[in-house]
């Protein structure tokens, strides 16, 4: 590989040929205290964070990207951390009050400018723009196709990532995914790679190496491509999956993308810290969508949900059938066309599912056929509508996820929340967040074992059939809603691991 870690002993550690001079590890920033013996000073620490992502919601939302990021971020902000927030500049967004300067990045990079200001929820970010940021999506064309020059575009604010952390005096950089793993080439500082998605990697043209400074190009050297993803993996001091199943998945040759030999390489580094959910935004007891708010002790007030979305959908309501949701992206990887084939099969199951989501043209045409042909029994909403999801999330009373992969998952913890039984597949964060209530005292849902049509069948078949006894119904219920799925102890292990290496 040719490129060594970098270290933070202090040493003038600078990047021989970065474009400026100044990127060397800057220490904590602290202020002389006496100490209790009275013969010297103590360090009262402030570290300072920088948290880069190409999404975090609400102000860059295509995906679960963003929820994560934007709750992390969120939740690490009321930590002792000092976050700074960096996105690309979709050019969508309004700052009130908004200032803005100049980065110094190479010139292949030029221009980079930098929009500072208060957005909604997530509070001070910094949005940077570089050539060819500004796109109606962040990532595709309006065919589906990613935009051709995606490898510029990223590249690019990753070098403007570093040149901002060497701007703001940042302590640690947080890059997640591919599209900021760049910054890890150009930068010093002590890093966390946080990997959501290892599928997506970012390779491109390996005449990119060419333009990464010398000693780190190799790094991103991965299959005679520049690989983003295989750099960060190499460089960053921590790796972070976003379930500790997951973090075991990746370094499965089968699972592992092609990189999961760098990830046994990197092992005593590698971390799986759970995903959390907003917690004030999925909250049964405050949510403003629902006419009957509830909780745990509660939660027979679900049923006013459930007629509620009943006759959303034009269906009679009828307590003795279950309503089974699934909100999602039409994509073969949530495993849609395994709840599709389940269709026909309600009504032997005395059941009616719904489904809201919004992708493949193949999967959206079979859904509404589905809908058309089975009327009393299935639902096919197309795109994505909030205040639905939470009458769904709400009214449903199981909840089907039927992954071939899900390196955390959002939805099971949302809908147990909320009291909706989830169904799942054992596959990454699913395993490590549900449990099975035919197998485990005190289980929050029922997993099937294999990815495929019987096995998810069958678990629906064991659900169902603990749903229809009350007394079992409400101990899943519970014990589900019982559980802290917020972004509380996420965030403080990510402190902790900032901690380590500073």
């Amino acid at each position: 590989m040719g490129a060594a870690r970098p270290t933070h002993d202090g040493s003038n550690d600078v990047i021989e040929d970065a474009w400026w001079q100044g990127s060397r590890h800057i220490p904590l920033s602290h202020a002389g205290e006496r100490d209790s013996e009275g013969d010297g000073y103590r360090s009262v620490q402030f570290m300072k964070v920088l948290f880069a992502s190409a999404e975090a919601a609400p102000v860059a939302r295509v995906g679960g990207l963003a929820e994560a990021s934007g709750g992390l971020a969120r939740s690490l902000r009321r930590t002792a951390v000092e976050l700074s927030i960096v996105l690309p500049d979709y050019g969508d967004v309004a700052l009130p009050n908004e200032s803005s300067f100049e980065l110094s990045v190479p010139d292949w990079a030029t221009p980079a400018t930098v929009r500072v200001g208060e957005a909604p929820e997530l509070g001070e970010v910094h949005l940077v723009s570089v050539p060819g940021m500004a796109r109606p999506h962040p990532y595709v064309d309006e065919t589906g196709e990613g935009w051709p020059d995606n490898d510029q575009r990223f590249f690019a604010f990753g070098a403007a990532i570093a040149s901002l952390a060497h701007e703001l005096g940042a302590d640690v950089l947080h890059v997640n995914d591919w599209h900021t793993a760049a910054a890890l080439a150009f930068s010093r500082l002590p890093s966390v790679y946080t990997i959501h998605t290892l599928g997506y990697q970012g390779a491109a043209d390996p005449a990119w190496l060419d333009r990464l400074p010398a000693d780190v190009a190799e790094a991103f050297r991965q299959y005679d491509a520049a690989n983003p993803s295989a750099g960060a993996i190499r460089l960053a001091d921590k790796i972070v999956a976003v379930s500790p199943n997951y973090a075991k998945e990746i370094l499965d040759p089968a699972r592992g993308a092609g990189l999961h030999e760098l990830l046994a390489d990197r092992t005593e580094d590698l971390y799986g810290i759970r995903n959390g959910i907003d917690a004030e935004l999925w909250n049964p007891s405050t949510d403003p969508v629902l006419s009957t708010p509830y909780n745990a002790k509660t939660v027979a007030r679900k049923a006013d949900s459930t007629a509620a979305l009943a006759k959303q959908l034009g269906w009679p309501t009828d307590p003795t059938q279950p309503i089974i949701g699934m909100v999602t992206r039409l994509v073969e990887q949530k495993g849609i066309d395994l709840a599709l084939g389940m269709v026909p099969l309600l009504e032997g199951m005395n059941a009616r599912m719904v489904i809201l989501g919004s992708g493949a043209q193949r999967l959206t045409l079979w859904g509404h056929q589905l809908a058309d042909e089975h009327p009393d029994r299935f639902a096919f909403v197309d795109g994505y509508k909030l205040d639905f999801a939470h009458l769904i999330f709400a009214g449903a009373d199981l909840f089907l996820m039927p992954s071939r992969f899900e390196p955390c998952g959002l939805a099971q913890m949302q809908a147990m929340a909320y009291g909706t039984i989830p169904i799942v597949t054992a596959v990454g964060g699913l395993v490590d967040t549900v449990s099975d209530a035919d197998r485990a005292e005190g289980g929050t849902g029922f997993v099937s074992e294999t990815i495929d049509g019987m096995g998810m069948v069958d678990a629906t078949h064991r659900a169902i059939r603990a749903w229809g006894v009350l007394k079992r119904r409400r101990a899943i219920q519970r014990a589900g809603m019982g559980v802290d799925w917020s972004w509380t102890a996420p965030a403080g292990e990510f402190v902790e691991l900032y901690e380590s290496i500073t």
